[in-house]
C-alpha cells in the first residue's frame, strides 16, 4: 500500500485520545484482575517440622525455647503451655475444598472443636469452606496471606500478610482473629532469633502466635498408623497437634483423625482451642461494617478474577491450538503452490506479449520517483510508464521530466489522494494490460513481464507481486523484511490456492483494464485502496493469483514512528474494507465463496485472533511471577521454537539468507508488541467510527543505489521507445 497526502477537506486528527484512554485503563484493569489472582492462586507449600539451629537460637530467651506452644509477644514475649490431658487440633494451610469438608464432617460426628489456620489466598478463592468452619463450631486462625516465611520477611511484608490476611476473614465470616501460625514455623525449642523478631512484629500488630509441639507429620503421608502415633501427647501430657486439611492428598489426615479423637478420649483427653485452653479471650471477634465491606469487596475481586483468567486461559489453550494448526496448514499449502508454479514445464499458457502501462501515482516523492521510473524503463516487457504528480510540492514532476526517458509520461493534477491519481492513470493509460507501482519501489528488469504473464489465463483479473523490502541495513528494516517473508508473501500463496486473494499490494500489481472499469476503478471509501479494489475484483468472480517470481524492491519506513503510522493505516483500511464487502459472506457464487472464505479468514486470523495474542506474553510474565518459571520459559521456548521452523521453511521458499533469523526472537518480543498495539488502536477507531486521513511518510531514499549495486541489475534500453518531446507534450 502506498502513502499519500490528505487533502484538506478529510484531513483528521488520527490519535483518538478517547482510544488510549480506553486501552490504558483496560490494561490497568487487567492487570489488576492477574495480580490479585496471581497472589490468590499461588503455589502454597506444606509446613515441615524445623530442626533448630544453635547459633540461630542464640539471643531467644528461655522463657520462649523452652516453653510452650502458645506465645503472646504483644508485650515482652512470654509462652505458655497446653494444660495435661488437654489437646487442641490444629490444621494449616487450607481452606481445601475436596479435603476441609472431610475433616469438618470427621470433627462434627465426634462434636470435636479445631482450629483452622488458613491461607488467605486459598481462603479468598473459598469463602463458604470458612462459615462451614465457624458453623461446624471451630475456629478460625492466620496463616499469612501467600504463605511465606515470616522470619525472612520485613515489617512491611508481615503488615502486609496479616492485613490482608484479615480482610479475607472480616469479608468471609464479618469476624477478626488474634491467633497466627506463621508458615514453616515448629515446636518453641525452634524458635531462632529472626523468627522471634517476626512474632514481636505480629504482636505489635496485636496477634498471639501459636505454635505446635506434637507433630502429626502428616505432610509426609507415613501412613494412618504413624500419623495417629506422632499426634498422640506423650505421658498424658497436652498439646498443640499439628496437621493440614491442604496442600495435597490428604486422605491418611482424614482416616487417622477419625481414629485419633476416640482414642485420646478414650485416654481421658479433652479437647478446646489453643486460646481457652490456656486461658486467653476467645477469638473470631466480630468486626465493623467497614471492615467486612473490604473484606467482601477483596472476595468479590478474587471471584472476578479467577473466572476472567480462567476463562482466558481456556481461551488461549484455544487460540494457541488454532494458530499452531493455521501455521502448519499454512505452510503445507504454501508449499505446495511453490512447487506446483516452480514445476519443470509449468505455465500460464502462450506467452503475454501485449505492451503494459505502469502507473506511477506519486505525492512529493523527490528522493525515490527517478528510481523508480529508471528501473520500469529498464524492463524487458513493453511498457508505456505514467506518473501521475498527485500535487507534489517538492519538484516531483520536474524530476521525472528532466530523466527525458522514453515511453515515460507525467500527468500532473491538484491533490486528491492516492486513489484519484490511480484513477487518472487508468484513464490515460493506453493499454489493456495495467501495473501499478508505488513510488518509492523498484521492479526488475523482468518483474513487469512477469506480473502480467499470468493473464495467458483468461479467467485471471488481477496479479499481486512479490514485494520485498528494499534496504536491510537497520534493526527495524529487518524485524520488516522477516515479517514480509514471513506474513505477507506466505499468506499470498495460501489465498492464490484457496482463490480468496484480500490483497494485491500497491508496491506491485497487475490488472486487466475491463476488470477494473467493472468494478468502477479505485474507490476512496477506504484508507485501503489495494485491499478494497482486490476485494471488490474477487466478489465479481474474476481470479486473483499470485506471482512470486515478479518481484518489487519497496522503501521500508525507517523509524517507528512512521512505522506506526503506515500499519495503523493499513491496519484500519483492512477492516474499512471488510466492512464494505461484508455481505459477500451471504452472497451466492463466487463472491460467497470469498466472503465465507477469505473475508472469515482475515476476520479471525488477522483481527480476533491477533488480538487475543498479547495474552501469550501476558501469561509468560505471569507465570514467571506466579508459576513454576522453568515449565513457563520451556513453554516460551517451544513456541519459539515451531515460529523458527516456520520462519526456516518460508525464508526457504523466498530463497533468502537464512542468517536475519538470529533476529526472530526479538522481534517476537519487541516488534511483535507494537503490531499488537497498532490493531488494537486500529480496532478502538474502528468502533469509534473515526474517519482517518492518508498519512504521508518522510521517505529516505537510496533506491537509486538499490538500482546499481543491489538485487535490482541495472537499467536497460527499453524495447518500447517514443519521442521524449512526445511524452512530455501529452504530460502537459
Amino acid at each position: 500500500m502506498g502513502r499519500h497526502h490528505t487533502p484538506a477537506r478529510t484531513r483528521h486528527r488520527w490519535v483518538p485520545r478517547r482510544g488510549v484512554v480506553f486501552i490504558v485503563v483496560a490494561l490497568m484493569m487487567f492487570s489488576c484482575l492477574l495480580l490479585v489472582h496471581g497472589l490468590a492462586g499461588s503455589q502454597i507449600g506444606v509446613d515441615a517440622a524445623a530442626h533448630p539451629d544453635a547459633e540461630a537460637t542464640d539471643g531467644v530467651p528461655p522463657a520462649i525455647t523452652a516453653g510452650g506452644p502458645v506465645i503472646d509477644a504483644r508485650g515482652a514475649p512470654v509462652s505458655a503451655r497446653m494444660p495435661a490431658k488437654t489437646v487442641a487440633l490444629t490444621f494449616d494451610d487450607g481452606p481445601d475444598p475436596t479435603w476441609t469438608p472431610q475433616v469438618l464432617e470427621v470433627l462434627r460426628r465426634h462434636q470435636v472443636p479445631a482450629t483452622f489456620f488458613v491461607v488467605g489466598s486459598m481462603a479468598a478463592r473459598h469463602p463458604d469452606l470458612l462459615r462451614d468452619i465457624r458453623a461446624a463450631g471451630s475456629e478460625v486462625g492466620l496463616h499469612t496471606f501467600t504463605h511465606p516465611d515470616l522470619s525472612d520477611a520485613s515489617g512491611v511484608r508481615i503488615d502486609r500478610e496479616l492485613a490482608e490476611n484479615q480482610l479475607v476473614l472480616a469479608g468471609a465470616l464479618g469476624e477478626s482473629s488474634y491467633l497466627l501460625r506463621p508458615p514453616y514455623s515448629s515446636t518453641a525449642n525452634a524458635v531462632t532469633a529472626d523468627a522471634l523478631r517476626s512474632f514481636e512484629a505480629a504482636g505489635r500488630d496485636g496477634y498471639v502466635t501459636v505454635l505446635s509441639d506434637v507433630d502429626s507429620e502428616d505432610w509426609q503421608r507415613p501412613g494412618v498408623d504413624a500419623i495417629v502415633r506422632n499426634a498422640t501427647p506423650q505421658n498424658g501430657a497436652g498439646g498443640v497437634v499439628l496437621l493440614h486439611d491442604a496442600g495435597g492428598d490428604r486422605s491418611q489426615t482424614v482416616a487417622a483423625l477419625d481414629r485419633l479423637i476416640p482414642e485420646l478420649q478414650a485416654q481421658g483427653y479433652r479437647f478446646a482451642t489453643p486460646e481457652t485452653a490456656v486461658g486467653l479471650p476467645a477469638d473470631n471477634r466480630p468486626v465493623s461494617t467497614a471492615a467486612h465491606l473490604a473484606g467482601s469487596t477483596l472476595i468479590g475481586l478474587v471471584a472476578v478474577a479467577g473466572v476472567v483468567v480462567d476463562a482466558l486461559t481456556w481461551l488461549l489453550l484455544v487460540v494457541g491450538v488454532l494458530v499452531v494448526l493455521r501455521l502448519v496448514l499454512m505452510l503445507v499449502v504454501a508449499v505446495r503452490h511453490h512447487r506446483r508454479r516452480h514445476a519443470p514445464g509449468f505455465s500460464w499458457g502462450p506467452p503475454v506479449t501485449a505492451p503494459v502501462s505502469v502507473i506511477v501515482p506519486a505525492y512529493n516523492e523527490k528522493e525515490n520517483i527517478a528510481a523508480t521510473v529508471r528501473s520500469l524503463v529498464a524492463s524487458d516487457h513493453p511498457v508505456e510508464v505514467l506518473v501521475v504528480d498527485d500535487g507534489s510540492t517538492d519538484g516531483t514532476a520536474d524530476i521525472v521530466e528532466a530523466l527525458r526517458l522514453p515511453n515515460v509520461r507525467v500527468i500532473r493534477q491538484a491533490n486528491g489522494g492516492k486513489p484519484s491519481a490511480l484513477n487518472a492513470g487508468i484513464a490515460h493509460a493506453r493499454h489493456d494490460l495495467i501495473v501499478m507501482i508505488d513510488g518509492d519501489t523498484v521492479f526488475e528488469p523482468t518483474t513487469v513481464g512477469r506480473l502480467v504473464a499470468p493473464f495467458a489465463d483468461p479467467t485471471v483479473g488481477a496479479v499481486a507481486g512479490n514485494a520485498k523490502v528494499a534496504s536491510r541495513r537497520g534493526l527495524l528494516a529487518r524485524w520488516q523484511h522477516i515479517e514480509y517473508v514471513m506474513g505477507f508473501n506466505v499468506d499470498r500463496r495460501v489465498y492464490d490456492v484457496l482463490r480468496c486473494m484480500p490483497t494485491v499490494p500497491g508496491a506491485a500489481g497487475a490488472f486487466r483494464r475491463q476488470v477494473l472499469l467493472q468494478v468502477g476503478g479505485v474507490s476512496d471509501d477506504t484508507l485501503a485502496e489495494d485491499t478494497d479494489l482486490t476485494m471488490a475484483i474477487c466478489r465479481t468472480g474474476w481470479r486473483v493469483v499470485y506471482e512470486d517470481a515478479a518481484r518489487a524492491w519497496t522503501e521500508a519506513p525507517a523509524t517507528l514512528g512512521q512505522l506506526w503510522r503506515q500499519r495503523y493505516r493499513w491496519s484500519y483500511g483492512t477492516m474499512q474494507s471488510m466492512w464494505k464487502h461484508r455481505h459477500a459472506v451471504v452472497e451466492p457464487g463466487a463472491s460467497g465463496h470469498f466472503g465465507r472464505v477469505g473475508l472469515a479468514h482475515l476476520a479471525v486470523f488477522q483481527v480476533l485472533l491477533p488480538l487475543l495474542a498479547p495474552l501469550v506474553d501476558i501469561f509468560l510474565v505471569y507465570g514467571l511471577i506466579f508459576l513454576d518459571p522453568v515449565t513457563t520459559l520451556v513453554l516460551w521456548a517451544a513456541v519459539q521454537a515451531v515460529q523458527m521452523v516456520a520462519a526456516v521453511v518460508a525464508f526457504r521458499l523466498e530463497r533468502e539468507p537464512l542468517g536475519v533469523l538470529v533476529l526472530l526472537p526479538l522481534q517476537q518480543i519487541v516488534y511483535r508488541q507494537l503490531m499488537y498495539a497498532v490493531l488494537i488502536r486500529s480496532m478502538v477507531t474502528a468502533v469509534g467510527g473515526i474517519r482517518l486521513g492518508w498519512q504521508k511518510l518522510r521517505r529516505v531514499g537510496g533506491l537509486e543505489d538499490l538500482l546499481q549495486d543491489g538485487p535490482v541489475p541495472a537499467p536497460a534500453p527499453s524495447p518500447l521507445r517514443e519521442p521524449v518531446g512526445a511524452a512530455r507534450a501529452r504530460a502537459r
